[in-house]
């Protein structure tokens, strides 16, 4: 059994690139050889199943959980009640890092991105659990690493070094197998 991956969150203001960095961080990720899982905050009820489907089916006649699977791939409805991203991280044991977009109060390691189209200040700037800031502002100096918005490499890099890369006495270092 693998230890929980590490968790990374991805935050900002609404529209400010969250979805398209992790969008260019997985691939960037995956040709190092990672398994890289996403869980994504809503604020809106989350509901994939279709009526009429046998799955809806079994979730209206009182199933807590439903679970579709497929010859590659799986889907699970579950009731739960204002889950916390660490009541998520169960179904991601078998990955090498988690991204997280949104969660911006988890208590995690954040990575913010602050776009000058959305905001003139951080977010996140006072925040302990703050590891980067990814921008396109010119901000005063901060505790942390600060990446443009095209570094995608640079971001990888370090996120590879603080959260991937285990001590060379470990074993395994590198990828989960």
């Amino acid at each position: 059994m693998h230890p929980p991956p590490p968790v990374v969150a991805i935050v900002g203001k609404s529209n400010s690139g969250k979805t398209t960095l992790i969008e260019r961080l997985i691939p960037a990720f995956r040709v190092r050889g990672y398994r890289i899982g996403t869980i994504k905050h809503s604020h809106h009820d989350i509901d994939l199943d279709r009526p009429g489907k046998d799955s809806y089916r079994h979730k209206l006649a009182g199933a807590d959980a439903v679970m579709v699977a497929g010859p590659a791939r799986i889907a699970l409805v579950k009731d739960v009640a204002g889950a916390e991203l660490d009541d998520l991280l169960a179904y991601f044991n078998d990955l090498d890092l988690i991204i997280a977009e949104g969660f911006k109060r988890t208590g995690r390691p954040k990575i913010e991105v602050c776009r000058a189209a959305r905001s003139g200040a951080p977010l996140c700037r006072d925040d302990p659990s703050l590891v980067a800031m990814v921008t396109d502002l010119d901000i005063e100096p901060l505790a942390v690493p600060v990446f443009r918005l095209d570094d995608i490499e640079g971001l990888a890099d370090f996120i590879e070094r603080r959260f991937l890369i285990r001590p060379a006495a470990a074993v395994g270092g590198g990828p989960r197998s």
